[in-house]
Formats: structure tokens, sequence, C-alpha cells
């Protein structure tokens, strides 16, 4: 509309125009249309400008048209369009494969690192793989799934074939069916079966025992061992976050790690923060490993997430990965008898080759008198006379004779002996049963007795694979826990101070109101927090409520220390506490407190005395953390709230609090059990992947290892030494060894063959997936049913169930004993 304005008229001027008799009919008229137009016009110029607006828009019938177009890509097609779909043909699944289980950095960086590896398996590392149907089967086709062959459960049928197949049941068959057919043609039907029907059923009860017992305790085990087998993931496909089951995981995609979780697969490092992961079960070291993109970026299947979070790269899966290369190494059954079995069958070998030889002349003697004539009746008449005797007669004769030899056999094999083993078997597994020890296969029982040499592994056998404080140094005096109420509680409140707000993990309780407190952070934070709580008293909750932290210096490898600036609330004081390595601390020292509260110079001599107790403390395989603090004024902090200016918190003149010695303490009563195993003439030796102090230490404190002795060369050896060896210098050296440090699995592997050439009878103890080989190759394999992995209990022969080294010389005495009884039978 135009907005133009209509000129406005003198209305009363107008209507005497119009009404003025001058003017003719005709203009007359149109004046007055005019008028009325015009009327109308003018009222509505009078009308508000929005109401007009919106009676145009109702009266008008004109449009305009807009052409809409979408942008030309959505977020969803944006990250299609950023995700590779090409996998580099020259890329090699084993090559990766053994990258990580070398932990191969060289390789890493010729592939162009973390980034480059990416780039060849077709990954994005923000949004991932494609993750369409045809991508994923792509991948499962080039470098596997993520699953492992695992035999299926064994029904009763299959013990009861694995029964007949021992030796001396085979014969007493022979022996039964031959003594039964004898019988009746002698005796008839009605009495000639005795003999023969009562062997039948002393070898149908030894199946139907031996074959139960093992059906149960395989069932036993299925239900102790199971897992659920939808365990989900949590993975980053077209930019999108799912969740998936762990045997969907295929190589390329990136996973969401944080504490807790197990590493599904093998794979490397991509992103994340303070990563500490758990290989225990994999390398046997109990410490955790720091993982980054820089020194570490390798991650194994089957560890455990310790703390932190990340993002991994999947670059392996399933049989590919060093946890299924350890379920490779157990996928089949051995056929190997045990040491009783093996005796039995010589025993009965023997008895059966001396009662058929006897048979076998009995025979010859019987037929040569026979058929010579030298044989007379009841009447005393010559049973044969040539061609004059009845041919029925003839083969009823020659029947007597063969059934005299067969019975000949049938004496000299012990019939009851098979049953009298397999029920004294089935008992000892019951009464191992009550003694902590469930026996997976009937005659692991007896293979315990006649163990000569028992390879156990150190972390979570012969340790509790728990840090724990077990030195405290105040000044230089040793802190016993007898004298812990003599520490003065000004030394008490600095120690609170120190520990629970200098600390990254942290202190909760079970149920509101417990005193029963859990613990969390890192194995070194919860050592020290239990040690701060359950014997200096410290309350977590308390401290934090007096104390606000002003300042964090956070720890790192560098730095191998942490700090805290705090402000006491009641009186506004600052103070600095420190936290670390006990020999970097100390040089930031210049006083020491004593237990009494008073404090004391470090002069030359006394920080020789401190240096001398920190490498003491070294050399016991202990770890050393050191405890500073300083009170400081505000002009000292250099802290102003207001710029939020900080500088780095005051590094000398400290007064040092105290020193902890912290390590993975042997299980209690595993002194006592080394020692009842020794005195059974069972050596003792233990394999870990530790370095050897940390071994020499713990096989001292656990008697595998003399203190009042010295140790020999070659008693103590490293993985890589006996390994290097010739095969004739392991055979010769390997008796003489008691301890193997910074061993690999097939290490522990290695060793157990030497021994079993040597004629040794071999046990193996252990927890971790490192030891399924070892499990599998000894005579005799004892996992831990608690902390033990499902790879562990797969290839033992006894699981332990309550993870006790002590139950392993509980086990040892009844197998003894049953192995000694059935000999003595």
């Amino acid at each position: 509309m135009s907005d133009t304005k209509i000129p406005r008229y003198n209305c009363s001027t107008l209507l005497i125009n119009v009404t003025t008799s001058t003017l003719t009919k005709a203009q007359k008229r149109w004046r007055l249309a005019y008028w009325t137009i015009y009327s109308f016009r003018a009222m509505l110029s009078v009308l508000p400008k929005g109401r007009l607006l919106s009676a145009e828009i109702l009266t008008s019938h004109d449009y305009i048209a807009l052409d809409v177009e979408p942008e030309p890509s959505s977020s969803h097609d944006e990250a299609n369009k950023l995700v590779s779909n090409s996998i580099d043909p020259d890329m090699d699944g084993i090559r990766l494969a053994e990258m990580v289980k070398n932990k191969d950095s060289h390789t890493l960086s010729l592939l162009g690192g973390v980034e480059g590896v990416a780039n060849a398996l077709g990954t994005n590392p923000e949004y991932g793989i494609n993750g369409n149907d045809e991508d994923v089967s792509r991948r499962s086709q080039l470098f596997g799934a993520n699953t492992y062959h695992k035999p299926p459960p064994k029904g009763l049928l299959h013990f009861v074939l694995e029964a007949f197949k021992d030796t001396t049941i085979l014969i007493l068959l022979v022996c039964a069916a031959l003594s039964l057919g004898f019988g009746i043609k002698e005796h008839g039907a009605e009495e000639g079966w005795y003999e023969g029907g009562s062997i039948f059923v002393a070898v149908f009860l030894v199946i139907v025992v031996s074959a139960f017992s093992n059906f149960r305790q395989a069932r036993q085990f299925d239900k102790l061992s199971k897992i659920s087998n939808n365990i989900k993931v949590e993975v980053v496909r077209e930019a999108r976050r799912l969740q998936i089951s762990i045997f969907d995981l295929v190589v390329g995609d990136i996973v969401f790690l944080k504490i807790g979780d197990q590493i599904p697969a093998d794979g490397l490092f991509l992103d994340g923060h303070s990563l500490q992961v758990d290989e225990s079960s994999m390398t046997g070291e109990s410490d955790h490993v720091e993982v980054d993109s820089t020194n570490n970026p390798f991650l194994f299947s089957g560890s455990k997430v310790a703390d932190g979070y990340a993002q991994m790269l999947v670059v392996s899966v399933g049989m590919n990965t060093a946890w299924g290369e350890m379920m490779s190494s157990i996928s089949s059954d051995s056929n190997e008898r045990t040491p009783l079995q093996a005796r039995l069958d010589k025993l009965t070998s023997t008895i059966g080759k001396v009662g058929l030889a006897v048979a076998f002349l009995v025979l010859v003697v019987l037929l040569a008198r026979y058929f010579t004539g030298n044989t007379k009746g009841e009447n005393g008449i010559k049973e044969y006379n040539g061609s004059n005797t009845d041919i029925d007669d003839v083969f009823n004769a020659v029947v007597s004779i063969v059934a005299a030899a067969v019975t000949i056999v049938v004496v000299a094999i012990p019939e009851g002996l098979p049953l009298a083993v397999t029920l004294t078997l089935a008992y000892s597994m019951k009464r191992m049963m009550t003694d902590q020890a469930m026996v997976r296969k009937l005659p692991a029982c007896e293979t315990m007795g006649s163990a000569t040499v028992i390879c156990t592994d150190k972390t979570g056998t012969l340790t509790l694979n728990q840090m724990k404080v077990t030195k405290f140094w105040l000044g230089q005096e040793s802190i016993v826990q007898e004298t812990y109420c003599k520490i003065a509680s000004s030394i008490r409140d600095l120690f609170h101070q120190g520990v629970g707000l200098n600390t990254t993990g942290s202190v909760s309780k079970l149920k509101p109101g417990s005193s029963v407190a859990e613990f969390s952070g890192s194995p070194t934070e919860k050592a020290v927090l239990s040690w701060a709580v359950l014997e200096m008293g410290m309350e977590m909750d308390k401290v934090k409520q007096k104390y606000s932290i002003l300042h964090v210096e956070t720890f790192n490898s560098e730095k191998k220390r942490s700090g805290v600036l705090i402000r006491r609330k009641a009186d506004n004081t600052t103070h600095i506490h420190w936290k670390g390595a006990a020999e970097i601390i100390l040089a930031m020292c210049s006083h020491y407190y004593e237990s009494n509260g008073v404090i004391k110079s470090m002069d030359g001599n006394g920080r020789s005395q401190m240096e001398n107790i920190i490498h003491g403390m070294a050399a016991s395989s202990l770890r050393c953390i050191a405890f500073a603090y300083k009170q400081v004024s505000e002009e000292e902090t250099a802290y102003n709230n207001d710029v939020k200016a900080r500088q780095r918190l005051k590094e000398e003149g400290l007064t040092l609090l105290g020193i902890v010695g912290i390590k993975d303490p042997c299980r209690p009563g595993v002194q006592k059990a080394v020692e009842a195993c020794q005195s059974a003439g069972v050596e003792i030796k233990m394999i870990t992947g530790d370095n050897v102090f940390t071994a020499k230490a713990i096989a001292t404190e656990c008697g595998i290892l003399r203190l009042d002795q010295q140790v020999e060369k070659g008693e103590v050896v490293e993985g890589v030494e006996f390994r290097n060896y010739t095969d004739e210098e392991r055979i010769q050296k390997v008796d003489k060894i008691r301890v193997m440090a910074r061993s690999s699995p097939f290490d522990k592997l290695l060793m157990v063959q030497c021994l079993k050439k040597k004629g040794h009878v071999v046990a193996v103890t252990g927890d971790g997936t490192n030891d399924a080989p070892a499990l599998k190759e000894a005579d005799v394999g004892l996992s831990m049913g608690i902390q033990g992995t499902e790879v562990a209990k797969e290839s033992s022969d006894i699981v332990i169930l309550d993870d006790d080294f002590t139950s392993v010389a509980t086990v040892l005495s009844p197998g003894d004993q049953l192995h000694s009884g059935c000999f003595c039978w």
C-alpha cells in the first residue's frame, strides 16, 4: 500500500456544494458518490497502522513462494565423509599383534605412530570406523573376530570312554570275557558266570565311580568359572558412542576405558589422562604400568585399568592377542598319564606278561600231557587214545585246559586294585574339597602326593597382591605397631594432614556409621591411606573439615613428588606438605621430627644416617615414601586469590616428618607352608616377572632362600639368561635354580619342560593368564579360585578356592597318603 497521504477536505463546504441548486441533477449524483467514497477512505486513514495492515493482509490475494533448500551436509553425513573407508592393503595384522606383544616402539614409529596406524586401519581418531555391516564384516575377515575357540563342555559319555582307556581295565575286560565264556561252557550258565560276572561287576563299578566323579567336578568347575558372555564395551562408530558386545569388537575400533574395566583386546593408547594398568595377570609384575602416548602406548588384553581413563585403538583381537595366544596353548587336552597311572600300567603289564608266560607254559604242558596219553580220568583210564577218542571229548578236554590257563591269568591280575584306587581317589577328592581345594580331575589327587618340585608364581600366590606399609621410620627411630601409641599427638596431626589432603585417593565407609572403610586410588595411595586410617587413627572427613586446600602440585614421573598448600580454618595459618620418593624429599629437608615432637637439625651425619635408612629399605625391596612439612606465611606462598597468581610451593628448608616402606607382603602362613613342603621332600621354585631384588627379598621372606646362607651363583637367574642357555645347559642347571626373575610366560613353560625331562613330577601354582602354559604342561596345575583368571582356572587340575598357598601344603598330605596307600595295597 502507498504511503501517499489523502488530502483532507472541508466536509461542510462539500455538502453545500452538493446541495447547491446551480448544479444539474447528474452533477449532484457524481458529487454525492465522490463524497461517499472519500468519507470511507478518510475513515480508513485515521485507523491505527497495525490494524490497517492486518486488514490489508486479510483482503489480499497476493502470495510469495519461497524455495527453501536444506544445508548441503548434516552432522551425520559430515561424519561419514570424515571417516575413511579404506584399509591399507599392506597393513599386516600379525605384524601389529607382534608389535603390541613385544612393546616394539621402533616398529610403531616406522608405521607413523598411533595416528599412522589409525589411518592405515581406516579409522578416524575422533569419529571411529564406519561401523556398517559391510565394514565390520570386512575387518573380521581381514583381522579375525574377538573370540577364542573354547572346547565344548564334556558330557558323561566322554568320561565313561576316558575310563575305558585304562590299560588295567582293558586287560580285566578281556579276562572277564574269557572267564565268562569258558565258565559257562564248562559249568553251565547257572554257575559258570560267577567268576567272569564278578570281574565285569568290579569293572563296572570302577567306570561308574570314576566317570561320575570326574563329571560332577567338571560341572562344579563350570559353575565356578562361568562368566557372562554379554559383556558390553563402549566404542565410537560413525561419530556415535555405542555399547556393543565384546565379541563384536573389530580391529580399528576405538574403545573407551575407565577405572575397573578389563581391556577387551590388544591396542594402542590414543588419548586419555593418568592411565595406569594392572598387568599382573599377564606379566606377573605387581607394579601398575603407566600408559601414555609417548613412552608406553601399548595395552594388553586381559589387563585391568587401575586408574585414569583413555581411548584405545584396537589393533588385534581374539586369538591374535596376547590373551588369545595363552588360550591357544591350553586348548588341547593332554593324554599324558599321571605317575600313579603310569606305575599301575607298568605293574599290570608286568603281572600280565608273567601271568601270560606262566599260563602259556601250563597250556603247553597240559596239552602235551593230554595228547601224549599221560592224562587219566577219575576212573584211571587215559583221556586221549588217539583216533579212538571222540572229537567232542577232545574239544571239551582242550577247553578245560585253556580255561585252566585263563584262570591263571585272571588270578594273576589284581581285579580289586582299580576299584580300590578309584574309590580312594574319590574319597580324597571329597576330603580335599573340605580343605579348600577343588579337584577337577580325579588322578590329580595322587599326582600331588608324588610331586617332587613345585614351581610357584609370586604375585597373588605367595603374596597378597596388594601394597601395604610394612616399615615406618620417624626420625632415626624405627616405629613398630606396639610403639605407635608413643608418637606425639602433634606428629599424628601432621601425618593426618600430609596423608589425607595430599592424595588422589579416597576413603569411604561401606555403610553410614560403619567403622569399616574402603580405600580407592593407585596401589601406593591405597597403602598409605589404609596405614594412616588403621594405624595412625586418621579420620578423613574431620581432616577435610578443619582445612581448606589452596593449591596442589600434582605427582608425575619426572618430579616423583606431590605437594599441597593448605589453610587451617581455626587460625588461618598456612602450611605446606610434600610427599614423594624418599631421596627426593630428603634433599628438600633441613630438619627432622622425632617421635616426641622435638625438631632436630639435619647435619651431615644425620643426613647420612637417613640416607642409609633409605638404602636399607630399598635393599629389602621396599618402595620408600617420605613426608615433609613446613608452616609458611602468606607472603611466602605468593598466592593471590584476586589475580589467581600461583607459584611453585616452597621446596627447601622443610622438616622431615617420616619415611614409610611399602611392598606387596607375603600371605600369612606361607613360610610354614614352604617349610612343610620342603620337609616332605618337595623343592619350591619361585618364578616371577618382578625384578631380581624384589624376587630375592620375597623368596627370602618365604623361606625359599635361606637368610643365614649365602646365595650361590646359579640359584637366582633372570628369564632372559635361562632362555639363552643351550638345551644341555638348561638341563644341567635347572635343578640348582630356586628363583627366576623377569620371566616371560614361555620361560615358565621352558622350566617345567626341563624339569620333566629330568624325571621330576612337577606341580605349578599360579593365578595369572601368564601362568596358563606352565599350568597346562605340568603334571598337576593349581590355580587360585578368587584372584585367578579364567584362563588359569581352565588350565589347572586343582583350584585353590581360598587363594592361600598354605592350602597347597594341605593338598600334599592326602595326596602323599593316597600314593603310599595304593602301593602298600
